[in-house]
């Protein structure tokens, strides 16, 4: 009598349980991170004597923070592939919990500067996340359940900012126990639910060479006429984390805004990216072509981004932020006709290329927006130079827009060629 196939009742609720968990993890890792934006421009202030000495060290914080990251990622990543998926991740919970805490204590500087460093290299767990949920997914549904996932990362970036704003409102430290006490939230939940996902058999030797991370931008070359595209996405995704680095810090010099105020505003930020990526995109796609969204986008974001450097009343940032519905698809978009141009062979190694772009371009942009929102911090509230970063923003989409269309325009001129010779 052959064996059945079917695993036993216990293995099929712990392999159940791993999504739910990832998914539970997502959301409270993204509801942490929220948590403390509105509030750490505020903390490094404490720290400084005047609004130029803020932009400059929160620009140091946050640069420290990205620099971790990025390195991180890879090793952690490595590390997974060799001992597994969930010891990485319960260590990674509690080195967040750690720095959240110290962070809340912090007495200086120097100190902030290291807790930083310690918790942009724990955070990039997320991306030890993510290869749990492909070791646990069929290739056929990977694509939903990185979707599901994605919906958590939205949501906890809407949840996140305005409680850490009604707390921030109350105590400038509150919000950092309360995300480490969410981190600790995780570590329980992980050490009693999560299971191991990468069987022994599955696993690799680690390898120092596998933990550079310089290595996926190498999938650029995969891309072959498209290659100008990555140009778009380095300039696109620099002018997206500028405005991260310095929207607190804008908002606060130009209309005295605090950790309330920035709070609703980032959660509209996310609120607009959600309804666009979960609701309107796929119904704007029937209609329009994803090279002509991406114009439209760009086109959007370009102005927006002018706009919100002009702005002269604070209610016109939220006016701008809800209005700029089709900036929010600029991101999905270019890594669809990105993907379009890579073979079946290349498809991972060219987006992975993409999302090892984006990460350097968030370690590049604190050490821009910061120095030139120092540069004017000394004028007046309202003054529209106090919007340089943002015109500086606005100037990188504009040519992400030029390189675009010159990149669209080859194409169809190459196409009409191949078209009249044959």
């Amino acid at each position: 009598m052959p064996l059945s196939r079917t695993p036993p009742p216990s293995l099929r609720r712990s392999r159940a349980a791993a999504m739910p968990f990832i998914m539970i993890t997502a959301l409270i890792d993204m509801i942490a991170i929220g948590l403390i934006i509105p509030v750490l421009p505020a903390l490094v202030g404490s720290f400084t004597g005047s609004q130029t000495d803020q932009a400059f060290w929160y620009g140091a914080v946050t640069f420290s923070f990205s620099l971790a990251n990025f390195f991180a990622a890879p090793i952690l990543g490595a590390l997974s592939d060799s001992f597994g998926r969930r010891p990485v991740l319960l260590i990674g919970f509690s080195g967040l919990a750690l720095s959240f805490f110290a962070t809340a204590l912090s007495t200086s500087l120097a100190m902030l500067i290291v807790i930083r460093v310690i918790g942009g290299a724990m955070q990039a767990n997320l991306s030890v996340a993510n290869a749990y949920v492909a070791d646990i997914t069929p290739p056929a549904e990977r694509a939903r359940r990185f979707g599901m996932l994605g919906a958590m990362f939205g949501l906890g970036f809407i949840l996140g900012p305005v409680a850490g704003g009604l707390l921030g409102a109350i105590d400038l430290h509150l919000p950092f126990y309360v995300a480490g006490s969410l981190a600790l939230i995780n570590l329980l939940y992980g050490w009693f639910v999560l299971p191991e996902s990468l069987p022994v058999e599955r696993r690799r030797a680690f390898e120092w060479k596998a933990t550079n991370p310089f290595t996926a931008l190498r999938g650029l070359a995969q891309l072959k006429g498209a290659a100008p595209l990555a140009a778009v996405v380095a300039c696109s995704g620099l002018a997206q984390f500028v405005l991260y680095t310095c929207w607190v810090l804008y908002t606060t010099f130009k209309f005295g805004w605090g950790p309330l105020e920035n709070g609703w505003s980032l959660a509209a930020v996310g609120l607009t990216s959600a309804v666009v990526q979960g609701l309107l995109l796929g119904r704007i796609l029937k209609r329009v072509s994803p090279r002509r969204l991406a114009v439209m986008g760009l086109i959007s974001s370009t102005l927006a981004y002018a706009l919100w450097g002009a702005a002269t009343h604070s209610w016109m940032m939220f006016a701008i932020i809800f209005a700029n519905l089709l900036g929010a698809t600029v991101s999905s978009t270019m890594q669809s006709i990105i993907s379009s141009a890579a073979d079946e062979k290349s498809q991972g190694r060219t987006l992975g290329a993409v999302s090892g772009l984006n990460s350097l371009m968030a370690v590049i942009a604190p050490a821009i927006g910061a120095p030139l929102l120092a540069v004017v911090s000394h004028l007046p509230p309202g003054d529209w130079r106090i919007g340089t970063p943002f015109y500086f923003c606005a100037a990188l989409q504009a040519a992400a827009l030029a390189l675009t269309i010159a990149h669209f325009r080859r194409e169809r001129h190459a196409r009409h060629a191949a078209a009249n010779t044959t």
